[in-house]
């Protein structure tokens, strides 16, 4: 690409790979790494795998990968990632915990994926920073280690830390680093490599499953979300959900405000609103055929709402996003806090 200045050292990175960590996630960290170097024609990064004692280590999905060493690592790393997965206790040993309070100790960059940020907090080295980890870990997790400022984020960034959920997120994560290093013009051509539609940001959120956060033994609430999700585009009014879950409407509302802190419409304004953003963000569909598509009567009401809920209207949003190489907010999630304002 010739966009790169030569005078830059290689970044060697170290994946520690947990027993059972999950391949997705940490190929979709190093598959990042790969392409920045064939793109840029220099070797701007370096990566190692390591594990407890230098064996092969089995992935999630059973397939065995071999590592390059066991801990501590020979190498002089200038970031370590642990990449977790299934049964993350169980990695806890000594031998990996007092390594990465060593690496604490020199100022290396120490990073986690997927559920390997339990890891970081269980060795002592997250407190009072801003931490991820995948959804499924995040109530626990929280239980356990109450100074470490976990949220839903995809990813988080803090001093000398970086940590992700799963999935994908690792390549938003990984993204953002070559962004900052080497700018938006590399990573935008990495992104289009993977067919990525844009690069998510630190302030992109997991789109957690409703049943997660308040368990399944609120069928009739689970019901009715459902029925909202699939019926954006003419939503129903809340008598008539009411009337296919068979509730009353003021048992509805009751069910709403106790398990989710908010009212049935409330909430259904919330679905179509970050559908709308969605839309606004990903695509060109004019901001009327994005209001009809959300379920809204005209424009007007829909930019009305959509300014009272985010605080732009929809024009200046998608304005925003085309000037900003990093997008704000792209998930649909619930997040309480915001529905209930």
């Amino acid at each position: 690409m010739g966009t790169v200045s030569s005078l830059r050292q290689t970044v060697n990175i170290g994946f520690y790979l947990c027993d059972r960590f999950t391949m997705l996630a940490m190929a979709s960290a190093i598959e990042v790494l790969r392409m920045a170097n064939q793109l840029s024609g220099e070797t701007l990064y370096r990566w190692h795998t390591l594990s407890e004692d230098g064996k092969a280590v089995s992935a999630s999905d059973s397939l065995q990968i071999g590592v390059d060493e066991g801990i501590p690592s020979q190498q002089a790393l200038d970031i370590v990632i642990i990449c977790g997965g299934l049964d993350i206790e169980k990695a806890a040993n000594p031998k990996l915990l007092n390594w990465l309070g060593s690496l604490d100790r020199k100022q290396v960059t120490i990073g986690a994926i997927c559920t390997g940020s339990y890891l970081l907090a269980k060795a002592g080295i997250m407190q009072n920073k801003a931490c991820s980890i995948h959804w499924e870990y995040l109530a626990g997790f929280q239980e356990a280690f109450p100074t470490v400022r976990v949220s839903n984020k995809l990813f988080s960034l803090d001093e000398k830390r970086m940590t992700s959920a799963g999935g994908t997120a690792p390549m938003d994560m990984m993204l953002n680093m070559v962004t900052k290093e080497h700018g938006n013009k590399l990573s935008a051509a990495i992104s289009e490599m993977f067919m990525c539609e844009r690069v998510r940001n630190t302030e992109d959120v997991q789109k957690i499953p409703l049943r997660n956060l308040i368990g399944t033994a609120q069928p009739k609430l689970l019901e009715t979300v459902s029925l909202m999700e699939a019926n954006l585009e003419e939503p129903f009014c809340i008598d008539e959900l009411a009337g296919l879950v068979q509730l009353s409407r003021r048992q509805l509302e009751r069910l709403f405000q106790r398990h989710i802190q908010c009212s049935p419409s409330r909430y259904y304004l919330h679905l179509r609103l970050s559908r709308a953003k969605q839309l606004l963000i990903q695509t060109n569909l004019s901001i009327i055929e994005i209001s009809i598509a959300c379920g809204f009567v005209s424009t007007p009401h829909f930019s009305k709402c959509y300014r009272d809920y985010y605080g732009i209207p929809p024009r200046e949003e998608r304005v925003g996003m085309r000037q900003d190489q990093e997008p704000t907010l792209g998930s649909v999630s619930l997040e309480s806090a915001q529905i209930a304002s």
